[in-house]
């Protein structure tokens, strides 16, 4: 059965990114995304909601995330989706959707160009000219 699971978000960091090291050494970082739609609502009137997305990158993406990006910053991200599954402390089953970012791409907030370090230039794979926005 074939299937596809690929995920494109651009939004602003909820917080900084928390880096942290596998015990092979490997560096994984998380990140809070908060991605706004905006929208007229039955009575005409402009509307907002904001959704939270739990993300995590790796390798030299984690790195590099956690070196230039912070809470409120903005910064596009391709990705796959990621199902969590474990038992809480009082036995009970959990799950959490989360995005494992295997891309990302500088946003600058002044004016929606994209930017990249030059440090950053060759660790990020930006997404193809044909986004749908």
């Amino acid at each position: 059965m074939p299937s596809y699971n690929k995920v494109l978000l651009m939004g602003n960091l909820t917080r900084d990114p928390q880096l942290k090291q596998t015990p092979n050494n490997m560096s994984v970082a998380e990140i809070g995304l908060a991605c706004n739609r905006k929208f007229n609502s039955k009575d005409g009137e402009m509307r907002e909601e904001v959704t939270y997305v739990d993300c995590e990158a790796w390798g030299r993406t984690a790195e590099t995330m956690a070196k230039y990006l912070s809470k409120g910053k903005p910064v596009f991200v391709e990705g796959r989706l990621k199902l969590d599954q474990w038992q809480d402390k009082e036995g009970n089953n959990r799950s959490k959707l989360r995005v494992v970012i295997e891309s990302f791409q500088f946003i600058d907030s002044r004016g929606g160009q994209s930017s990249t370090p030059p440090q950053a230039a060759a660790t990020t794979a930006p997404p193809s000219d044909d986004v749908p926005f």
